[in-house]
């Protein structure tokens, strides 16, 4: 197995699958990580990180909490975790050492939030992810995306498009002087309104049964959840990445056209994705106000699956 140090991180069995059906290495994926440390390592600093890890033999895995026998170099801090119900030490990713670090953890996903740690109360950004329905061309996303585009623009604001990695896109809209819930509330009225302008398109229909292959504006991503960030490998065969694309170059890509082996020749050396997100934007009171009318999907869809079961239950009864 071939082994390896850089910037002091022992790194081993590089030559080694990197995991199940992957069809790379894990020094592939090392060196990609390595390449692009200096445009990945900007977005991940100060975040808490949750990193989706393989190993062979195993399911890929989702990791916030950071690793046991982590070396004391590696800084982390604690958040609270609603899904564990305890306080979690995640990674804060600041510098290319602790990249390749986690490379040889085999992490192959990088997530963070829309804000940085220990200023919780002002994001940064806000998403729309955009999922196409299964079997669906990758260009009803693109359709979808332009939605999004218009509604952004009709409410004065600007945003930027990178594949996500998988099936479909992220619209991303930084933006400034706004709280967490004001913020995921505009998030919900530009998926209504972008959805609004081409209902038999788009939809903003969390329950799956209810999108009748539609593409789904996802308004949740905003707020305390995560995106996998720009650059980022996603675990699926070959690794593609998650790469930035100009709105007029959109048309043209798909979603699997950039990987771990192919980035560095599409992406060049430049930071295409430092470059076209727009500065941080103030989210306009009318957006907000309008979102905070519309019901947070994911309770709703809570609700809604409740009731339906009691209905399916009472069919049943009778």
């Amino acid at each position: 197995m071939v082994d390896d140090e850089r910037d002091g991180v022992r790194l081993t069995s590089l030559d080694a699958p990197l995991g199940d059906g992957l069809e790379v290495t894990k020094g592939e994926l090392v060196d990609h990580l390595d390449a692009f440390a200096d445009r990945l390592v900007p977005q991940l600093a100060g975040r808490p990180l949750s990193v989706k890890r393989v190993r062979p033999g195993q399911e890929p895995f989702m990791q916030r909490n950071v690793p046991k026998g982590a070396p004391d170099w590696v800084r982390t801090v604690p958040v609270w975790s609603f899904g564990a119900h305890r306080e979690v030490h995640q990674v804060l990713c600041d510098d290319r050492r602790t990249l390749l670090w986690l490379a040889n953890q085999r992490a192959v996903e990088f997530h963070v939030p829309f804000f940085v740690a220990g200023a919780e109360a002002e994001p940064t950004g806000i998403v729309l992810d955009l999922d196409p329905p299964e079997g669906a061309d990758f260009d009803v996303v693109v359709q979808a995306a332009e939605l999004v585009r218009r509604a952004l623009t009709d409410a004065g604001l600007a945003g930027a498009v990178k594949t996500s990695g998988s099936k479909g896109v992220h619209v991303v809209v930084p933006v400034r002087g706004v709280p967490p819930e004001d913020a995921a509330a505009a998030t919900r009225a530009l998926a209504a309104r972008a959805a609004a302008l081409d209902p038999d398109l788009a939809t903003t229909a969390y329950i799956r049964e209810d999108r009748h292959g539609r593409v789904f504006l996802d308004s949740t991503r905003s707020g305390s959840s995560t995106i996998v960030a720009a650059y980022s490998p996603r675990i699926r065969p070959g690794l593609p990445v998650s790469a930035p694309v100009s709105w007029e170059d959109l048309p043209s890509v798909q979603p699997g056209d950039v990987t771990v082996r192919t980035a560095p020749e599409r992406l060049g050396d430049g930071d295409p994705w430092r470059a076209l997100l727009p500065d941080r934007q103030e989210l306009p009171a009318d957006l907000v106000a309008e979102g905070h009318t519309i019901p947070v999907a994911r309770v709703q869809a809570m609700h809604e699956g409740r009731r339906r079961a009691r209905a399916r239950r009472a069919e049943a009864g009778d």
